[in-house]
């Protein structure tokens, strides 16, 4: 299945783009994804990195072939 990745902020700097089609295997969580990323890009503050998946935040989905998802910059509060 392909899945459109798209990088924000710091992240997007960190990893050299700010988009990626990738072809993952069927059945593969968000979770998995993000930690493939994670660790394949060195990834820093993985633990306040957010995902959206199809603009909306949610870590327990199972991917499918056209998803989009965007890997998140912590956010400032305030």
């Amino acid at each position: 299945m392909k899945v459109t990745v798209k990088y924000f902020g710091v992240i997007a700097e960190t990893v050299g783009k700010s988009e990626e089609v990738l072809e993952l295997e069927q059945g593969l969580s968000v979770k998995e994804l993000k930690d493939q990323q994670i660790k394949k890009y060195q990834i820093s503050d993985a633990a306040s990195l957010q995902i959206a998946v199809n603009q909306n935040l949610n870590k327990e989905v199972e991917l499918k072939d056209g998803d989009e998802v965007a890997f998140l910059p912590p956010f400032a509060g305030g």
